[in-house]
């Protein structure tokens, strides 16, 4: 099979694999459908996370079951399924509570940009659609194994909800995909925090109300101003820096809710100040699985389309050109189709 490799920062390679196989009788091997670009996948492509040694990579997918383990039991050969970044058994202790991204079992999934992908945890990690999709709904069903999932994620953990206000920092695909996710959950007011004119017009489309350009203590300072000096009730933090993880803090009503989910680097919170702020924090990787089953649901009845986050579509053999478009920010994030 062909599966993506990255080499070193900069240096992504479309390369002969062996296949796929199974390893254990909860595996599934799943011949994809359609594959994607993260911009979490960006964080090594840059060089900020080391490329010790080259290593398959991509984690987010969709496709048609072509095997299953002798104990895989909720899923066939032949279903269409979507699955998620971090497998889960969906039975034990953590699961049952709803954070399926921290399974006593859980595999991270680290080489989806491929032909071919062994799911480990078949039975509480894959979600079967109701039937096999028409093709323009598989992009939306894509977006819903991270990007909707962690969008959702954000919204739930922040609490939006009706009477609320939310402000989403980051105009990236899970942001974006954030303020759908508090529109869905019935919030009053989104406010978008974002510098790009494409993103901002994709923002309004999923519900935002208000658009805010200034970034750190002015866009902090912009959303006091649009809220009586109080703050939001609930902010969404999709992006993972020091500079974005205050903006959020600052920008949260004392009482208010943060669902943080942009994979930190270097960010550290200072005591005293989060002490005096009266905010929640919530967050980390998002349990997909949790909400799959409902976003599938959305999605299968056209009441959402989340993929429309992806503005640029390629073979799965122009996938470093993929690479290069999001790190250039040509694209906000691009489907691949192996």
């Amino acid at each position: 099979m062909r599966g993506t490799v990255i080499h070193a920062p900069g240096d992504i390679r479309l390369e002969e694999r062996p296949d796929a196989a199974m390893t254990a009788p909860t595996d599934a091997v799943v011949r994809l459908s359609a594959t994607c670009i993260c911009g979490s996948d960006l964080w090594a492509y840059r060089g900020v996370e080391p490329v010790e040694e080259p290593h398959p990579i991509g984690h987010e997918y969709v496709g048609v079951v072509e095997q299953v383990g002798a104990d895989v039991r909720n899923v066939e050969v032949g279903q269409f399924v979507v699955g998620s970044f971090a497998t889960s058994d969906n039975t034990c202790e953590i699961c049952r509570a709803g954070y399926q991204s921290h399974c006593v079992h859980r595999e991270f999934v680290g080489a989806a940009q491929a032909e071919l992908l062994r799911v480990p945890n078949a039975d509480g990690t894959l979600v079967a659609t109701p039937g096999m999709p028409d093709a323009d709904l598989i992009p939306h069903l894509l977006a819903a194994s991270d990007v909707l999932g962690t969008g959702w994620y954000a919204a739930d953990a922040a609490q939006a909800g009706p009477g609320k206000t939310v402000a989403v920092v980051g105009d990236g695909a899970v942001g974006l995909l954030g303020v759908l996710s508090a529109k869905q959950l019935g919030a009053e007011r989104i406010i978008a925090m974002s510098r790009h004119e494409d993103r901002q017009r994709l923002a309004l489309e999923f519900g935002a109300t208000d658009i805010v350009t200034e970034r750190g203590d002015e866009g902090v300072a912009k959303i006091k101003a649009l809220t009586g000096g109080l703050g939001a009730h609930s902010v969404i933090e999709a992006v993972g820096t020091q500079e974005s993880m205050m903006q959020a803090i600052r920008a949260t009503r004392a009482g208010g809710h943060i669902g943080y989910v942009g994979v930190s680097h270097d960010v550290e919170l200072p005591g005293e100040e989060l002490f005096f702020t009266g905010v929640h924090l919530h967050g980390g990787p998002a349990p997909v699985r949790r909400f799959l089953p409902e976003l599938i649901d959305l999605i299968w009845r056209r009441e959402i389309a989340p993929g429309k986050v992806f503005d640029l579509t390629l073979p799965l053999d122009r996938v470093a050109e993929g690479y290069r478009a999001m790190d250039e920010r040509r694209a906000v994030k691009v489907l691949l189709q192996p």
